[in-house]
């Protein structure tokens, strides 16, 4: 005779660590299947969660329970999606430690970059880097966790469209098939696809590249140049995010798949991505801390542009996009200037990768 209890499987708990735009967002898409545990570091994040079954305004799923324990969710949840912004990223990671164990299975789906500095270091002490001194997400887990099947989560994924459920895909990376598998599993549905990709370095670095494109295609929309330009420099901007990819680690099926081009055309087309907008804003004339001040949440391009900045000054590299973008950026370079040139470069060669 089977018992009550056993005649239904029990559902598993999947755990979502921050609740920003994309975490609630991957939260709801989870809840379809399982029941799920965010994390939020705010008490009151967590009252209102669990009250009223939002999170700062955002509508979550009612089975979505909420917690501000990181001993809690690690606990009770052996599948983790950590989706927090780079600048947080280590911190989180750091106090998240003491409760992760090799069991785990962390998948994050943060684009962008920490520094791996001597203590006392910063970006702007030592101007130069080396690939050494520069970590992805999956290496941050990887150096500060005992956890060993880590994956990232990354392509198209504007947060807006994916809550009004619009047709969507993203990829699952991993060097453990076991964690894109589980990946799949827990997110695909009829509208939203996911492929898997082998290369996880490849992947998070085309997340993180294309952010920088995107500024520059902003910067090109609020000065108005038309869509040719913008044909024009996104795809010098694959060809730069290829070069930047190997030399840092990376493949080119990745940039030429839907983390990479497939994320850059979304989001060098979309008035909804940050990145984009910091450039819109700034060839309208607003400076940069205003522009920064004014965003609920991070555009990881800007912090992007300075690390690699930092990085071409030890690699034999050119990367003019980056380049120039950094001189606007933190320099006063004329945006409009920086727009020409670039349209212009290189002088003579097209394609030089293939």
């Amino acid at each position: 005779m089977v018992s009550k209890n056993s005649s239904k499987p029990q559902e598993k708990c999947i755990g979502v660590i921050g609740v920003g735009s994309f975490g609630t967002v991957i939260a709801n898409m989870l809840a379809e299947k399982n029941q799920v545990m965010v994390y939020a570091r705010k008490e009151e994040v967590v009252h209102e969660i669990n009250s009223l079954h939002s999170a700062q305004g955002k509508t979550l799923n009612p089975k979505i329970k909420g917690t501000s324990s990181p001993k809690e969710i690690c606990e009770a949840c052996e599948v983790l999606f950590l989706m927090i912004s780079s600048s947080g990223f280590q911190d989180v990671v750091q106090s998240f430690a003491p409760h992760l164990f090799p069991y785990h299975l962390v998948i994050h789906g943060t684009k962008g970059l920490c520094l791996n500095l001597e203590k006392g270091q910063t970006l702007d002490s030592v101007k130069k880097i080396k690939r050494s001194q520069i970590l992805t997400m999956s290496e941050v887990i990887l150096q500060e966790t005992v956890v060993v099947r880590v994956g990232c989560l990354a392509g198209p994924n504007l947060s807006k469209e994916l809550t009004q459920s619009l047709p969507a895909a993203t990829v699952i990376a991993s060097k453990y098939n076991e964690v894109i598998l589980e990946g799949q599993s827990l997110l695909r549905s009829e509208k939203f696809q996911v492929y898997g990709n082998s290369d996880i370095i490849g992947v998070e670095l085309s997340g993180v590249l294309k952010n920088i494109i995107a500024i520059a295609a902003g910067a090109l929309a609020g000065l108005n140049l038309g869509e040719n330009a913008k044909g024009l420099l996104i795809s010098r901007g694959m060809v730069e995010m290829v070069h930047l990819s190997n030399a840092l680690g990376g493949s080119v099926k990745s940039v030429i798949g839907l983390a990479g081009i497939g994320d850059l055309v979304t989001t060098c087309n979309s008035v909804n991505s940050r990145n984009f907008t910091v450039g819109f804003r700034l060839a309208n004339g607003e400076k940069l801390d205003e522009i920064l001040a004014s965003m609920d949440e991070v555009a990881e391009g800007v912090n992007t542009i300075r690390v690699i900045k930092a990085f071409l000054e030890t690699a034999d590299l050119r990367a003019p996009i980056t380049e120039y973008l950094y001189r606007v950026l933190f320099e006063n370079y004329d945006i409009k200037e920086a727009l020409q040139f670039l349209m212009k470069y290189p002088f003579n060669v097209d394609i030089d990768f293939v």
